[in-house]
């Protein structure tokens, strides 16, 4: 499903998640510090704009806090990503998904509002870009254009369902499938049946397409 995505900060991991956006066929905004980061990405996303993150006029006068998703993927200008993040809460953006650049500035950002905190280390910009329209999905694995395999912690209504119940039947003709749930610490249960059902902190281990990901874990499924 097309969302609208701003993408603070065009290193080559801001510009990854802001030019894979685009393919996918989100909206994209493009914001850096530099023209010439601009010039380099302007044909590529769907509007680019020089401006300074941490700049709250700014960013009301570009209307960030309409968008569906904000990327913060700064460098290692920790206040600035702070900022930024702060800003783009209290503006009104759904989700923020914020890059750290160790686990200090990661918890710090979650503690400020940021809703998902990424490692360039460990995600890749295709990756980020690809897993934007399912926002509680994590660890996505991008396999082809759309088809993915993410991780998804059982949602609160999800609790006390069975896998068939809530759309997961493990049919074969199944957009979506189920190849594990992580239970605990060491319990995991894999190509679980139907009938499995979801515990509170449940993690399901899942493939498919990424509006499919998307619909499991939106307020309306049906």
């Amino acid at each position: 499903m097309r969302k609208q995505v701003v993408v603070f900060g065009l290193g080559r991991f801001g510009k990854s998640i802001a030019r894979t956006s685009t393919k996918i066929g989100h909206e994209v905004l493009a914001i850096d510090r530099e023209e010439k980061e601009i010039q380099d990405i302007s044909e590529f996303v769907t509007d680019a704009a020089q401006a300074d993150g941490t700049d709250e006029q700014a960013l009301r006068e570009l209307g960030v806090g309409d968008f569906d998703i904000a990327v913060v993927a700064v460098g290692r200008d920790m206040s600035s990503s702070l900022l930024t993040t702060v800003l783009l809460k209290n503006l009104g953006v759904p989700h923020v998904i914020a890059r750290a650049t160790d686990e200090l500035h990661g918890a710090t950002l979650k503690k400020v509002g940021a809703d998902r905190v990424i490692f360039p280390e460990q995600d890749t910009g295709e990756n980020i870009a690809h897993s934007l329209a399912a926002s509680y999905v994590e660890d996505y694995i991008g396999l082809a254009t759309d088809y993915g395999i993410g991780k998804v912690v059982a949602l609160e209504e999800f609790v006390s369902h069975t896998l068939e119940e809530i759309g997961l039947s493990g049919s074969s003709t199944d957009n979506l499938r189920v190849l594990m749930i992580h239970r605990g610490n060491n319990d995991v249960i894999v190509a679980p049946d139907r009938f499995e059902r979801i515990k509170e902190g449940d993690i399901l281990v899942l493939s498919g397409h990424d509006d499919d990901l998307e619909r499991l874990t939106s307020s309306d499924r049906t």
